[in-house]
């Protein structure tokens, strides 16, 4: 389950803890710099991205704070990676956290599933950790990855089923999985249900 699918490894350093605020802020500063170095209108990254004229507007003016997946769409539309789009400042601190509050982390919601990333941004492209919850008779289809890269799956609660190409395995609670992405793949909700999982995926350097 990749956000990008240019490989293109960050060299943003993120810091220890950063409210969303100062996330919007920076996101907002970054946004704007890129788009007036490239020459663009909000109309021409409106076209690039898939996200609306008005919402870049409000991300612009600080007045927005964009979920995970749309942030997404804009560091593609500038070709570069998600870490180098909102990149924090140097911290001593060892310790990274990701609030769970936090709207920024927040990748996905909708009538399949929902999912949050639990990794820093700056580890993009090396490794992924996500928390999925899969609403009853969701499913989570992904096309191939980059040649090498693979999941990790948890099931925290619940029943799915796991496809890689033409394997397939079923995992209730407890059970753990590791399997190829970069084919064709999917994960589905058999149980009755919310199913909760805990996904780990893991790109060959």
């Amino acid at each position: 389950m990749s956000a990008n699918p240019a490989r293109k490894k960050s060299t943003a350093t993120t810091g220890s803890e950063l409210s969303p605020d100062e996330i919007s802020g920076q996101l907002s500063q970054r946004v704007r710099e890129l788009r007036k170095e490239r020459g663009w209108s909000l109309d021409s990254l409106s076209a690039a991205c898939g996200v609306s004229r008005s919402m870049l507007s409000q991300i612009e003016r600080g007045e927005a704070n964009p979920t995970l997946a749309v942030t997404v769409r804009i560091s593609q539309a500038f070709g570069i990676a998600l870490g180098e789009l909102v990149e924090a400042p140097v911290s001593t601190s060892a310790i990274e956290v990701i609030r769970a509050e936090d709207r920024t982390f927040h990748y996905r919601s909708d009538d399949e599933c929902r999912i949050r990333t639990l990794s820093p941004l700056h580890l993009e492209k090396d490794v992924e950790f996500y928390e999925v919850q899969l609403h009853a008779n969701g499913k989570l289809q992904s096309a191939p990855h980059f040649r090498g890269t693979r999941e990790f799956l948890t099931v925290e609660k619940g029943k799915v089923q796991v496809n890689s190409e033409e394997d397939t395995t079923q995992l209730g609670p407890g059970d753990s999985a590791s399997y190829r992405v970069d084919v064709p793949h999917a994960i589905m909700n058999i149980g009755r249900g919310e199913a909760v999982l805990f996904l780990v995926v893991i790109y060959q350097n």
